[in-house]
């Protein structure tokens, strides 16, 4: 959909899973086994990548100060499923979250949550305002206040629409 950069670290896999599905046309990557690839998905595992999925776009929403696109499985009880260990880095005794062998996806989002925390990235991390989009995007705005994935496309057809209205 958009022409960003993607997300900063472990959270383009957030960001990449959740712009698998294209709400507007209704085209899921997930559908293709070139889709699942990135994410380590089989067909078995569709329906729990799903409902991770929508659970993330959900909370990116409320990132962004919109409510829920529909009712969802809340992240929290997902994430609380997700094995994960602490590894040590024996050079320099640094710590740093990795998924375990089991759910390796929703232990891959976790990690990746985990350490965007720990960064003050995660807040960043949103989806698209537009009821058609809630494509994910990182708001690298000065402010943190972006509503749109892109300027060029949302942002311009929802200023287009409250022009129109006056």
């Amino acid at each position: 959909m958009s022409e960003r950069v993607p997300a900063p670290g472990d959270l383009a896999l957030i960001e990449a899973l959740v712009n698998t599905l294209d709400i507007e046309t209704g085209a899921d990557e997930l559908d293709t086994a070139a889709g699942r690839a990135p994410f380590g998905l089989t067909e078995p595992g569709l329906p729990a990548a799903r409902e991770l999925r929508e659970s993330l776009r959900a909370t990116l929403l409320a990132h962004a100060g919109h409510p829920a696109h529909r009712e969802t499985t809340p992240l929290g009880e997902l994430l609380s499923r997700a094995p994960l260990l602490i590894a040590i880095d024996p050079a320099d005794g640094t710590a740093s979250l990795q998924p375990a062998a089991e759910a390796p996806l929703l232990s891959r989002v976790a990690s990746a949550i985990g350490q965007s925390l720990v960064s003050g990235t995660w807040l960043r991390l949103k989806a698209c305002e537009a009821p058609t989009c809630h494509w994910a995007y990182y708001d690298r705005s000065p402010a943190g206040r972006g509503r749109w994935c892109s300027m060029a496309v949302c942002g311009a057809r929802a200023k287009m629409r409250r022009y129109r209205a006056k």
